[in-house]
């Protein structure tokens, strides 16, 4: 009975909440994709600091990140957010039904972190960086620990009160049939407490594609998953990339500045990635307009995976204030495809990207006509190598490799 009373207490406030129309995007943030760094797919739910005190989920993963973050150039060019994902926190709430962390693993505790980042000396605030931490919609997160049900409110506010920058939250082990009204509700309470903080949903992760109302989540959330889970390997990008294409118009009609479509993290500098598929993750997700999280260890992260991620021309295509994701013009399965995305200088950055495995690189070429232009000529720029190639008549035609892209920009002459 006391349990039914409370599901429908839950009820009554997240239908009220609903009612008054509350936008988590009202926060203002996001005006272009975020860009950061994200524990999970590098590091998982490794709880295990004894043994592998150096990788498990700890206070000294994340300033240590904070550190390489803001000296190795990171920070510079536009990667800012600190986040910590599943498995900081104690397995039950304090006597007063608040969340707290891990004692052993995080001894000065989230507050501790989120002046660390920010502060730009280097004392994660003090290195003018922000704090992302991860949260739960159901009754427990993904990896066993506390959820946020019957407690939306109480963890905005601790939130809040920790100084926290963003918050993820998941989706496991609740019911999906609450998400019109929770994911809003937890908007909401964020920003009731006054402080910004950015909002990352896994609304629609959770659901089948079918069912999604990508217009209501947008008016919620400034950023959120839509597909499951990148794993570090390459046929996991592919799959990402194949939906976002097979989607495209439903995708790109809820982007724009505020909100954003997240394919999750970029694994350029892990264990499985090349050269080239490296550079195609990053062309790709730039063009997506996709949020810049990274999921590696910068601590060991090889120079040329720095370099890519590091690359201004590529990451100015991202954050290009008119918000657009980027579109699909030409689809040949297994084979290539071509993807272009207008910019706010009147340019356009296209990715041509070879599919095809036989093992030798094919000339891909872009028609203007497909681009919808007029013009007839394009002085085209190489992004990747940082160099202008010349004019080009009516077409742009050029190399790429196996698994590969060429990203360039266009430009009217």
């Amino acid at each position: 009975m006391a349990r039914k009373f409370v599901l429908l207490l839950f009820s009554v406030v997240i239908g009220f909440l609903y009612t008054i129309n509350v936008h988590g995007l009202d926060n203002g943030l996001a005006l272009t994709p975020p860009m950061g760094w994200l524990a999970w797919e590098r590091f998982r739910c490794n709880i295990d600091c004894k043994n592998n005190p150096d990788n498990c989920i700890s206070q000294k993963l994340f300033t240590d990140m904070a550190d390489h973050l803001a000296k190795d150039g990171y920070r510079d060019v536009g990667y800012n957010y600190i986040n910590v994902d599943d498995c900081w926190m104690a397995k039950k709430r304090d006597k007063n039904g608040r969340l707290y962390a891990d004692k052993e693993r995080f001894p000065k505790g989230i507050k501790y972190l989120a002046e660390y980042v920010s502060e730009r000396t280097f004392t994660m605030h003090k290195r003018g960086l922000k704090l992302g931490i991860y949260g739960d919609f159901g009754t427990k997160t993904c990896g066993g620990y506390p959820g946020s049900e019957f407690h939306l409110q109480t963890d905005a506010e601790t939130f809040a009160n920790w100084k926290v920058d963003s918050l993820k939250l998941d989706g496991c082990n609740s019911n999906t049939s609450d998400y019109k009204k929770g994911y809003p509700a937890m908007g909401h309470y964020l920003n009731k407490t006054g402080r910004p903080i950015l909002y990352s949903c896994s609304w629609p992760a959770y659901l089948n594609p079918s069912k999604v109302n990508y217009t209501i989540i947008a008016k919620a959330c400034n950023l959120w998953r839509n597909y499951g889970d990148i794993q570090d390997s390459w046929d996991s990008i592919l799959s990402i990339v194949d939906f976002y294409g097979n989607n495209n118009k439903v995708l790109s009609a809820a982007q724009g500045p505020g909100h954003w479509n997240d394919p999750d993290q970029l694994i350029v500098g892990d264990f499985s990635l090349s050269y080239e598929q490296s550079k195609s993750q990053f062309a790709l997700w730039s063009i997506f307009g996709a949020p810049l999280y990274m999921s590696n260890d910068l601590r060991k992260i090889p120079t040329w995976a720095k370099d890519i991620l590091q690359n201004r021309e590529v990451i100015a295509v991202n954050q290009d204030k008119l918000g657009l994701m980027g579109k699909r013009i030409v689809y040949k399965k297994n084979n290539y495809e071509v993807w272009m995305k207008n910019l706010s200088d009147v340019t356009t950055a296209v990715v041509l990207f070879n599919r095809n495995v036989q093992g030798t690189p094919q000339v891909l070429s872009v028609d203007y006509s497909m681009l919808g232009w007029t013009h007839k000529v394009a002085m085209v720029k190489d992004l990747f190598a940082n160099k202008t190639l010349g004019k080009y008549e009516n077409h742009f035609s050029h190399p790429v490799n196996v698994d590969g892209v060429v990203m360039v920009k266009l430009t009217p002459a």
